[in-house]
């Protein structure tokens, strides 16, 4: 009996993306970008500021198009879905924002927030949104009681988990997390590092982790793709790009990061050997 081929949960095939600038060259700011996402799994993207890492993010979501390529989704592409189909297909992925107070309406209480996802997609709630909220604040960790407040009532950590819980309300399959940990204090990392961790095992969540901070991503993710100038220049398992970094880039981003692993010290004097 053959075995059935292996389909990644999600593909991203030559992906280009183009910004028009009157008077100006067109700038590429993805450049034919390759990669997959298996199923309960997590992908660490990482790079510098302006590497192409969110446009990447973006162009998943279908938040924005691609000038070309595909995103292949359960094998199917769905950079042309529109429509009902293009609803069906955000309800699968969801996103993460970097600044929690900005993604979440001030105007808006807790409830109207973590619903809103239900409302668009037009789902009915079992027992109602309000009891469906609850369970998703719960779930993650806040006080299921606090769901007429607003934002600005909650600490930056506690809003970074009234996210997750609007991204989790629709049970995504892949939730990408754009700088998700990036604006919280290093302890509150850890928490939302954890549940996340623990989110995903309960639901058989995957992940796309962007970040420039590489120490977080070791900690989360099991495959990494370094991005440089829209361009994936090294990706593979996460122990090889940390533990054996063959592209100069992902040497240097390696060599920026303070000392946790200390075989790391031979990329940084390799470096230090090389540029004297």
């Amino acid at each position: 009996m053959s075995t059935p081929a292996y389909t990644p949960l999600l593909r991203a095939r030559d992906l280009v993306k183009e910004f028009k600038q009157p008077g100006r060259k067109a700038f590429r700011a993805v450049d034919g970008i390759n990669f997959e996402l298996a199923q309960r799994e997590t992908l660490g993207i990482v790079g510098e500021s302006g590497s192409g890492k969110s446009t990447t993010a973006r162009i998943v979501a279908r938040l924005i198009d691609p000038t070309s390529g595909s995103v292949e989704f359960h094998g199917e592409d769905v950079t042309r879905r529109s429509g009902a189909a293009l609803r069906d297909f955000r309800g699968s992925v969801q996103v993460v924002f970097q600044d929690p107070y900005s993604s979440l309406n001030p105007r808006q209480t807790v409830e109207q927030i973590i619903s809103a996802p239900l409302r668009y997609q037009g789902r009915k709630a079992t027992g109602g949104y309000r009891k469906v909220v609850k369970e998703a604040m719960a779930r993650v960790g806040l006080d299921p009681d606090h769901s007429d407040r607003y934002p600005a009532q909650f600490s930056g950590g506690q809003a970074q988990r009234i996210g997750i819980a609007r991204a989790l309300v629709v049970r995504p399959k892949l939730v990408i997390c754009d700088e998700a940990v990036s604006a919280l204090d290093v302890s509150v990392q850890a928490q939302v590092l954890d549940l996340l961790r623990d989110l995903q095992r309960e639901h058989d969540l995957s992940y796309i982790f962007i970040a420039h901070d590489l120490a977080v991503v070791r900690q989360i993710a099991h495959t990494v793709a370094v991005i440089s100038g829209g361009r994936v220049v090294e990706q593979g398992p996460r122990d090889a790009i940390f533990d054996d970094p063959q592209h100069e880039y992902t040497k240097t981003l390696l060599s920026a990061v303070p000392r946790i692993n200390p075989a790391w010290d031979s990329v940084r004097t390799g470096l230090g050997r090389e540029g004297t």
